[in-house]
């Protein structure tokens, strides 16, 4: 009787507490609501900042108590409208952009770019795959969902807190970062040096974008390529016999790593990095797995 009070004991328990990318989510939303707070931003800043993990919290609270299916439904592609959220965020956090950084990093581009050859192997065929490189650039934010998506699909939806702490882990990790590491994209640092041969729509439209929706905090590590590998390495986890599925997405995150690079719009020490925070995430969510 008693390890079955026990076991009783901690499913209730369980019941109460977030779920795990919830969990991470709620953590990285009250680390920057410290940092407003020490950054002494406004008050009303400062109150929406620390409001955000607290709702966060007291919904996933509500829902547990009262949920439906739809609610717990809404529960798997809430947090994916997060990684936008928390990105936009770090702009209470912008000031100027330290040259430092960007004259270290672009040695090491211009290298890959010209005497590597990879811009001219990228540009072998005219414009087809700078093209296809600036629209997986652009369409950067569909990948999350068409992940959880493919969730559904497959019939694994009680894995998508896999998915998502994975995926929630490693990008939120990559942002935490970029509010001290004050840089600026090389395309703005740089105009017109090192620039792609060939333009597209694709290009003017992520530029525009960029020039009026990005934030101004910093670019390192690169927010695009953590969402992009952590989707994979988030598939991974929660789908590792759907070879097809993480394979493409880690392939669409390459693509989106190398278009940072070539298109300008960061440095390739800014996906490296990124790179190796989303493993790291990968790591861990493997440790908690074993675990549970």
């Amino acid at each position: 009787m008693l390890p079955t009070f026990r076991n009783r004991a901690f499913a209730s328990a369980n019941s109460r507490s977030l779920r795990a990318g919830e969990t991470v989510a709620v953590a990285y939303f009250g680390y920057t609501a410290v940092l407003a707070s020490l950054h002494r931003l406004s008050l009303p800043l400062v109150f929406i900042a620390w409001l955000v993990p607290m709702g966060l919290w007291t919904l996933a609270s509500i829902e547990n108590r009262y949920s439906r299916n739809w609610s717990s439904i809404a529960r798997d592609w809430v947090p994916l409208a997060l990684i936008l959220a928390g990105y936009w965020e770090l702009n209470w956090f912008a000031g100027p952009a330290t040259s430092h950084w960007n004259n270290l990093w672009i040695g090491f581009d211009r290298l890959l770019l010209n005497q590597l050859g990879l811009r001219a192997a990228i540009e072998t065929f005219g414009g087809a795959v700078p093209g296809t490189l600036e629209l997986v650039y652009l369409l950067l934010y569909t990948i999350p969902p068409v992940c959880m998506a493919a969730l559904y699909l497959n019939g694994a939806r009680k894995r998508s807190d896999r998915f998502l702490f994975t995926l929630l882990l490693g990008t939120f990790a990559a942002y935490a970062l970029i509010p001290f590491f004050p840089t600026a994209s090389p395309r703005t640092v740089f105009p017109n040096e090192d620039l792609p041969h060939y333009a597209s729509v694709w290009r003017a439209l992520n530029v525009w974008l960029l020039d009026r929706y990005d934030i101004s905090t910093g670019i390192f590590p690169s927010g695009h390529v953590a969402v992009a590998f952590s989707c994979g390495f988030g598939l991974l986890r929660a789908l590792p016999e759907k070879r097809w599925w993480w394979g493409g997405t880690f392939a669409v995150a390459t693509l989106v790593f190398v278009a940072t690079v070539y298109c300008r719009y960061h440095y390739a020490a800014d996906g490296i990095a990124s790179i190796g925070i989303s493993t790291a995430a990968w790591l861990v969510s493997g440790v908690i797995d074993r675990h549970e």
